[in-house]
Order: structure tokens, then sequence, then C-alpha cells
């Protein structure tokens, strides 16, 4: 998987929301042939596409089901601008140019994913290695010295799960994504756990409720392992921090992202069959 794939991701649910709501697709992609500004030529390289699906094979409940996942994915989105950039208000309200401003939504800040994040924004320096994960003027030196200390400090600092940051000594010390992150995080498992209420099948309702809990305690494994038997249900979400990409420094820090899927059950037994001679070919071996 490719940097590019990743971030794409990462980013899905900023590109894929507005289609799944039925809203219309965001413009701000395609700039005119014969415009010469230099954001208009890089908004030009992407475009939108509108994802869609018959609804009308879902139930009742399973169709309600989608607008309270949707809103638990957004506050992924809104918990992967601060891990990939920090403020996303704040950076926005400061720009003037439409353009410009579509161009940091795409990119989740200042930096050109594009041209190996290179800044865009004039004044901006480069990307911190370590994102939002860690203080922008962090060494690796620094960090190894502080994992050392004692084994406690070492897995914290290295958990997928943290954000590292100074004390008042400027010491660096760990904090869990569920604590970091709790404005979205509540929220989300909250709505996880509506959608469950309203769950047809007993293998994503368990898995719904088993994410909604890893969200608010940072421990993913149960959830992990159920999302793994789901095998029946219509509808399939993708929720949590899950991709390591968006950590230059170490790769220890996972970033939040979400999909919420329809699943296409002719291809699924389609593709069931290829997956049973694979296994069939394991076991002879």
């Amino acid at each position: 998987v490719t940097d590019w794939t990743a971030w794409t991701m990462a980013a899905g649910v900023a590109f894929g929301l507005a289609a799944c709501q039925g809203e219309p697709a965001k413009a701000g992609v395609g700039a005119p042939a014969e415009s010469n500004s230099p954001i208009e030529q890089k908004l030009a390289q992407y475009t939108t596409v509108r994802l869609t699906t018959d609804l009308a094979k879902l139930s009742d409940n399973e169709r309600r089901m989608i607008p309270l996942l949707i809103e638990a994915a957004r506050s992924m989105d809104a918990i992967f601008w601060r891990q990939a950039y920090g403020d996303r208000n704040t950076l926005l309200q400061g720009i003037t140019d439409p353009a410009l401003q579509r161009y940091v939504e795409i990119n989740y800040g200042p930096w050109d994913r594009l041209a190996d994040n290179a800044p865009f924004i004039e004044g901006v320096g480069p990307k911190p290695p370590g994102a939002g994960f860690y203080p922008s003027d962090i060494t690796k030196e620094e960090f190894e010295a502080a994992a050392k200390k004692s084994r406690v400090a070492r897995d914290a600092l290295r958990s997928q799960y943290t954000v590292v940051r100074r004390d008042s000594s400027r010491g660096l010390v760990a904090t869990p994504y569920h604590e970091v992150y709790a404005d979205q995080l509540r929220p989300a498992a909250a709505r996880l756990r509506q959608a469950a209420t309203l769950a047809d099948d007993p293998g994503l309702r368990r898995y719904l409720e088993l994410r909604a809990k890893a969200l608010e305690t940072d421990e993913y494994q149960a959830s992990d392992l159920a999302w793994l038997d789901m095998k029946n249900n219509a509808i399939d979400v993708v929720i949590g921090p899950i991709e390591n990409y968006e950590d230059q420094l170490f790769g220890y820090k996972t970033a939040n992202e979400a999909f919420v899927l329809v699943k296409d059950k002719d291809w699924s037994a389609r593709l069931a069959r290829y997956a049973n001679d694979n296994a069939s070919s394991l076991w002879v071996r």
C-alpha cells in the first residue's frame, strides 16, 4: 500500500460522505482550462466521483442506520484533521481564496500530498514528520531516551493509540487517544450504539457495540475479531485508528478513518468461491 493509497483511505470520509447522504457532490475540483492560478491548476489534478448504491435492497432498520454511521464517521474526519494538521477551523478561516481553501480541505492541511508534502501556503514551513502525534520540535534521540526510562514509559510512548506531548518541564508524556479526542469519540461511540440497536444482523450488532466500547477505551482487539467474524451483514463499517502512514517519524501512531459501506452480496458470494478454493488449497498443502 502506498502513502497515496493510505491517505485516500484515511481521507475517504471527506470525499464519500456527501454521496452517501444523497447530497450534491462538493464542487471545487477541475479548474477552467484558461486559469493560470497555481492553486486552480493543482485542483485540476482531482475530480469528484459520486459513490452510489441501491438502498432499496436494505431493510428499513438498515436504512435508518446509515445516517447514524455517517455521523460517527464525521467524528473520525474531525480527529484526522487534528492528527494531520491541528486546528482546522482556524486554518480555513484565515484563507479568503475559495480555491486555496478547497485545496487545504483536500489535503487536510497546508501541505501538498501529491508533492511530497511540500507547503503550498506562504509562510508555512515543512510538515513535521510526526504530524500531530508528537511535539513538532521532537527528535528521535529525545524520544528514545524517554522510552528507555521504564517499560511503562516505553509502552505508552510507542503505543499506536497515544499522542505524545511535553509536560511542564518539557519532558515527553503520552496521553491515550480516548482522552485526547474525547470530544469526538464519545459522540461517535453513542452513534454506533444507536446503530447497533437497529442492526438486523447479530454479527454487525456485536461489532458495533464492541467498536463503540473500543473508541472509549483504546482496546480494539475484541472489536477487530468481531469484524472478522461478520458474514451476513448487509452494511459494513470500518471506523477508528487503523493505518500508520501519517506518522512519518516512527510509524507507531495510527490515524483515524472511517468507511460506511453497503455490501454487494451477489459479488460477495462469487468471491467467496475463490476464498474457499484458496482455503482448500492451503489445507491440502
